[in-house]
């Protein structure tokens, strides 16, 4: 089973919801949510960001405003609007619930197969080193 591809689901579940919260806060710059996303330990390139900014901007969630820059071309600073407030609101909830939701099934105290069968692997692989310690020791005392 291929993990880079879940993982990979599970950070574009809860993509926008966190860019949303970056402009949630005020005005923000796409390099500067890219330098967020990335202090926070989550990976984000501009060939995701850019089209996920069009299309919050398209659906009326973001609206932006060029702003002059003393170090080159005008910048594309994006705010929420009031539908983007909204919309914020809503996922804000459904992601309380979801974490909520997860949390308590992971977080539940019983037994563990995977606790038992990495403890038994362990076992397994503790008796084979056992036995070649032992097959060594046989070998050396042979000569």
């Amino acid at each position: 089973m291929n993990i880079e591809n879940t993982q990979s689901q599970m950070r574009k579940g809860v993509l926008e919801y966190c860019i949303l919260s970056i402009i949630k806060r005020g005005e923000a710059y796409p390099g500067d949510i890219i330098e967020e996303m990335k202090n926070a330990g989550l990976q984000l390139l501009e060939g995701t960001l850019y089209p996920l900014l069009n299309r919050l901007k398209n659906a009326e969630v973001l609206s932006y405003q060029w702003v002059e820059s003393t170090s080159g071309p005008p910048r594309k600073y994006f705010s929420l609007t009031e539908k983007g407030c909204a919309f914020y609101s809503l996922l804000e909830t459904t992601w309380n619930e979801l974490a909520t939701g997860v949390e308590t099934l992971t977080r539940q105290k019983s037994d563990d197969i995977c606790a038992d069968l990495e403890a038994s692997s362990e076992a397994d692989e503790e008796e084979k080193s056992e036995d070649r310690v032992e097959s060594v020791t046989d070998n050396n005392g042979d000569e």
